[in-house]
């Protein structure tokens, strides 16, 4: 037909105007073996080159045409207009490819701290991760690892050292650098003794072709001397942490290390990795095209494949479908996108799926592999791969997904024989996938709509939002009617503002932003109150006795407590205990000072006398009232979020950081050389770092940056409490 023979003269275009290295087609991907597929994380802090590193493994693997540029705003990953015209990772996005016949499943993730919650729930889906550390800077704060990984990195001994001090982690170098800096051009590889080399001719160079060859006598004496001892420094290192390579090297090569077949070294790190006793370190440089296949190589090499994790739901489930739903996106034309990692069973479209967590059955309709905005539909996913579904409108991050309630039943009997059979520890084994721990906001803000007839439009939105981003927090105040949006930073409510003006198009306005602090109580404190209302003809009578008193107020977990004395737990029904929890844990949303949530709060249930026909609404409101009585007894106190911020910045501005920090109520704990910047470590309460970002700069004419991590919750002093409850007040 003319549309064939159009598609082969297309064909033929494109083959000769891109040769045999075309883009590789998603639609040629099927279910590879679940030993062939890695599941990985691309994690760094902030400007440390994830992005960049990502765009190199699918340019090299085939999967992208050109290489993306972060400054470019042109990334495959970073996809959002916020996020290529800011220059940061802000979502995590998901990718699937395929390297020398095994299957990748990436997940790049962001490096400030208000997406803190994006690279949490990344992680709990994922096997491994390559930690990628900026070459000067090393393990800077909030850089973390996860239980399998390797990382990638420059500027050698600077970055082994910072690893073991910062995260207590025992390097394992399998690559020497050649050169450093802008001399860098190539690496030895330890287990191997060969030399890859990258000969560029150009800035242009895209790096995909490299030379390998042995090392030999007619090479740099001091590089030869250099990798010797590197090697083995990495055998003795390595025979310290696996008694199999140890009893090897005993037996067969203790005469003549060099002899060791790189095979068995190989071997030997990744049972050194998936033992978790070390983290393999390469060298390279995604920027320059240098080092990211050597990197490709290492993921299959010593990273864990799904089987090798060996999740217990796996053998709950045996071929019943588990998964875990781990982010949504909304999409305008599909609708909500749920991520799924399938631990057990096979995914296909227009399955009816049950979610564990709300009780319900949903059909989902499409099935798509993840290719960051771009997905193709295929007819079925096995275990062990990251899937995107459409069609679960009820579904939200931290759900688990069965294929029936029959399935659960028999995962949760199987799950009770080994509890039983003394195979776990615990006393109870759930089959329900733990989810992630989302954050407190500390941050919040009013908003509003143009006009009141886009009132519903704005709630829609924000209710999309909020699905699609758990940290983001979005309540009504109960005296004003107002709607308060909370987030974890200024750059967080910035960007989901900006979102519902771009993609939503409506233009709101935001209020000051405020600070989210918190209360607690000073001493322990006794209260009784007593119920006795009449509705209609049923009499509610109920009588509560109970006790507060404050536990470990600098924390930043800080959650509040509730306990029953032996006696009462005993004799309340379930139904009634519920309703006692429901009045307790609704008075730990609202301290008696301002209103703000209270935390580090310990309450003791000792008393709940209930006249038969009394309604657990009634006994809920009843404690409710009481608690309000005991903590207003206890005397309240106000906790403000203190951040621990770090300044890279010369010697010849760090006298004036060092004295604006003092007028924000900083305290100054450390500060470091860094090459040649100094790097102060200090904490700052939260209410005084609002618009740091622009003084900074204008204090250090640009040449400065900074990080700030939620660090704890302090008790303010007497002077600042007063002035904060006055200006609240509305007496100032």
């Amino acid at each position: 037909s003319r549309l064939t023979l159009l598609r082969s003269v297309l064909f033929c275009l494109m083959f000769l105007q891109y040769g045999s290295n075309d883009v590789k087609s998603l639609r040629a991907l099927v279910n590879p073996e679940v030993s062939r597929i890695r599941n990985i994380g691309i994690m760094a802090h902030i400007d440390a080159g994830k992005t960049t590193t990502t765009e190199r493994m699918l340019y090299y693997a085939g999967y992208t045409r050109a290489l993306g540029d972060v400054d470019d705003g042109d990334t495959v990953t970073d996809f959002m207009a916020q996020e290529r015209e800011r220059g940061i990772t802000i979502q995590s996005a998901a990718v699937t490819f395929d390297w020398k016949s095994h299957r990748i499943n990436l997940i790049d993730t962001p490096g400030h701290v208000d997406f803190t919650l994006e690279v949490e729930r990344a992680l709990r889906v994922l096997d491994g991760a390559v930690a990628v550390f900026d070459a000067s800077a090393g393990v800077e704060q909030r850089s973390t690892t996860s239980p399998f990984c390797f990382t990638f990195l420059l500027h050698l001994s600077f970055c082994i050292e910072s690893i073991r001090q910062k995260l207590k982690a025992n390097p394992v170098l399998l690559q020497i650098p050649v050169g450093s800096g802008k001399n860098f051009t190539g690496v030895v590889d330890l287990l191997t003794s060969q030399k890859l080399m990258w000969k560029m001719k150009s800035m242009r160079d895209d790096g995909r072709v490299f030379e390998v060859k042995a090392l030999d006598r007619s090479d740099d004496p001091d590089l030869l001397q250099v990798v010797s001892d590197a090697r083995t420094a990495l055998i003795e290192q390595v025979a310290d942490l696996d008694d199999e390579f140890a009893e090897l090297l005993l037996t067969d090569f203790s005469e003549n290390f060099d002899a060791i077949p790189s095979n068995k070294l190989q071997e030997a790190v990744r049972r050194v990795t998936l033992a978790r006793k070390g983290v393999p370190v390469l060298c390279g440089s995604s920027l320059r095209n240098k080092g990211v296949q050597p990197l490709l190589d290492a993921i299959p090499a010593y990273l864990p494949a799904p089987n090798e994790r060996h999740h217990d739901v796996v053998r709950w489930y045996k071929d019943d479908l588990c998964a875990l739903a781990f982010k949504v996106l909304h999409d305008k034309q599909r609708g909500p996108l749920v991520f799924l990692r399938i631990y057990s069973g096979t995914l296909k479209p227009q399955m009816a799926l049950h979610n564990i967590n709300r009780n319900s059955t949903e059909r989902m309709s499409r099935l798509l592999v993840p290719f960051a905005d771009q997905h193709v539909e295929i007819p079925s996913m096995t275990a062990g791969n990251i899937a995107l579904t459409v069609g679960l409108k009820q579904t939200v991050t931290g759900d688990t997904i069965v294929s029936s309630k029959a399935s659960a039943a028999a995962a949760a009997r199987r799950a009770q024989n080994d509890s039983e059979a003394g195979k776990r520890s615990r006393e109870c084994a759930s089959v329900i996938l733990s989810g992630v721990e989302v954050p407190d906001p500390v941050f919040f803000c009013t908003i509003e709509p143009p006009s009141m007839s886009k009132q519903a439009d704005l709630e829609s939105v924000l209710n999309c939002l909020q699905r699609e981003d758990p940290s983001l927090k979005v309540r009504v105040d109960p005296d004003s009617g107002q709607t308060i949006l909370c987030g974890m930073g200024e750059l967080h409510i910035e960007i989901i503002h900006d979102r519902i003006r771009r993609e939503h198009g409506i233009e709101t306005h935001l209020g000051p932003l405020q600070v989210a602090y918190r209360e607690t109580i000073l001493h322990e404190a006794s209260a009784s109150d007593t119920l006795d209302r009449t509705v209609g003809e049923r009499r509610h009578v109920v009588t509560v006795e109970l006790a507060v008193r404050p536990v470990d107020v600098a924390s930043v977990g800080g959650s509040c407590e509730l306990a029953f004395t032996e006696e009462l737990e005993g004799q309340l029904s379930a139904e009634m205990k519920e309703a006692v929890e429901n009045g307790v844990h609704s008075s730990f949303l609202q301290g008696p000072l301002l209103g703000y949530p209270l935390q580090s709060v310990s309450t003791l249930m000792q008393r709940v006398t209930i006249e038969p026909g009394t309604s657990p609404a009634m006994v809920s409101a009843c404690v409710s009232r009481c608690m309000l009585k005991a903590l207003r007894l206890a005397g309240g106190q106000v906790l403000e979020p203190v951040m621990l911020l770090e300044v890279t910045v010369g010697d010849d501005h760090l006298s004036s950081v060092l004295g604006d920090l003092a007028q924000r109520r900083g305290t100054v704990r450390d500060i470091q050389s860094r090459h040649d910047n100094k790097v102060l470590l200090a904490t700052v309460p939260l209410a005084e770092m609002m618009g740091y970002s622009t003084v900074l700069r204008t204090l250090t004419s640009g040449n400065a940056t900074f990080s700030l991590e939620l660090d704890t919750y302090e008790a303010m002093n007497p002077q600042e409490q007063n002035t904060l409850l006055k200006r609240l007040s509305g007496l100032l």
